[in-house]
């Protein structure tokens, strides 16, 4: 038995990768997501320091195409030393 997503496709989808506040993480954040879903504009990246700067997370909102390139987003950002959490 196949799970079907509850989420239609193609749709805007925003994925937040939480890491260690260094020079890098934007960076290695961004390249997990455009790795499946292809080049982002720079403003579909957004940053947000934690309050006492030790940590920092990047919004990557994507066209998501289906719920398979979901599933690899994550499964790369979940493996990648650098990610701490993934949403």
């Amino acid at each position: 038995m196949t799970e079907e997503s509850v989420i239609e496709f193609p749709t805007e989808f925003p994925i937040k990768l939480m890491g260690r506040n260094t020079p890098e993480f934007p960076a290695i954040a961004r390249a997990v997501v455009e790795k499946h879903a292809g080049a982002v504009s720079d403003d579909a990246v957004q940053t947000a320091s934690s309050s006492n700067d030790r940590f920092v997370s990047v919004t990557v909102t994507i066209t998501a195409t289906s719920q398979q390139q979901l599933d690899a987003i994550y499964q790369d950002a979940t493996d990648h030393e650098d990610v701490l959490m993934a949403l």
